[in-house]
């Protein structure tokens, strides 16, 4: 059995977006070197009066069903409503709403409000909450719909559509790249050259930038030979999915919760079984 910190002299490369300091932590108490690499920052969506006209809308006729995405797009929107001083009337719009929740994370923001969420999707996908709204009666029903940016909802926006559903559908942050591209190109390189021990994703749009970004420093086939040869840990089906799309195989999925714990409880149980 290994003896001391559990991710001692491990070599992690870290593509994260929102919270890169704080995986890299979790990492590096277990002994993990964390190879940082920020791709993106979230901010607020550009159109503020759009946002707000999402949100007066939900307080002066709450809609039938919330379909809610992510923690991130429910955490901003109660941010909007908090500077506009509509938090209380914003939090009472949304109890009085049939709220159905895609994953964990916008359920914990749900609970820092007070509020549960009255269904939640049989998986964290798009087409876990298609699975779910199929059994449900939506005939002609008035929906409030909170997205994330460059979002893959085409089959729910279909089985809306099909039940004849009025649909508001509000995106309340976007992806800001960050500036230092250099940084994408020594990443890719330090994969292709098997310097990194694994690599960790949290999120879709982690891979989207990396490939991105990647290909516009010209080093696209570089990266894709790196993580290819690089052990690559996921957490979520989503990330997941973006990856297997590309021909990358996660050799680590976290479970449920699909969170950051998990991902490196994921990832210490498989370097404790291969020790």
């Amino acid at each position: 059995m290994a003896s001391g910190p559990s991710l001692a002299g491990r070599y992690i490369a870290v593509p994260e977006t929102r919270a890169l300091d704080i995986l890299c932590e979790m990492l590096e108490k277990r002994g993990a070197t964390a190879l940082r690499c920020p791709m993106v920052r979230v901010r607020d969506a550009e159109d503020e009066t759009a946002i707000l006209g999402w949100i007066q809308r939900l307080i002066d006729d709450p809609f039938e069903d919330l379909i809610i995405y992510t923690g991130e797009g429910l955490g901003r929107l109660q941010e909007f409503a908090e500077r506009a001083g509509l938090e209380s009337a914003f939090i009472s719009a949304i109890a009085a709403c049939r709220v159905i929740t895609r994953g964990p994370k916008p359920v914990r923001v749900l609970r820092l409000m007070g509020l549960e969420p009255d269904i939640r999707a049989a998986a964290p996908t798009t087409d876990g909450l298609v699975d779910t709204l199929q059994g449900l009666d939506m005939k002609g029903r008035r929906v409030g719909l909170q997205l994330y940016p460059a979002p893959k909802v085409q089959p729910l926006l279909d089985l809306l559509g099909s039940n004849e559903c009025t649909v508001d559908h509000v995106t309340p942050y976007r992806y800001v790249p960050t500036q230092d591209a250099k940084e994408v190109s020594i990443l890719a390189q330090s994969l292709a050259d098997g310097e990194a021990d694994l690599i960790a994703f949290t999120s879709m749009a982690q891979v989207n930038y990396l490939y991105e970004a990647a290909k516009a420093q010209g080093v696209g086939d570089l990266l894709q030979q790196g993580l290819r040869r690089t052990p690559v840990a996921v957490v979520g089906p989503v990330a997941e999915t973006a990856l297997r799309e590309r021909g990358i195989d996660p050799a680590i999925s976290a479970d449920e919760p699909f969170a950051m714990k998990a991902l490196v409880r994921a990832i210490e149980a498989q370097v404790l079984g291969a020790d």
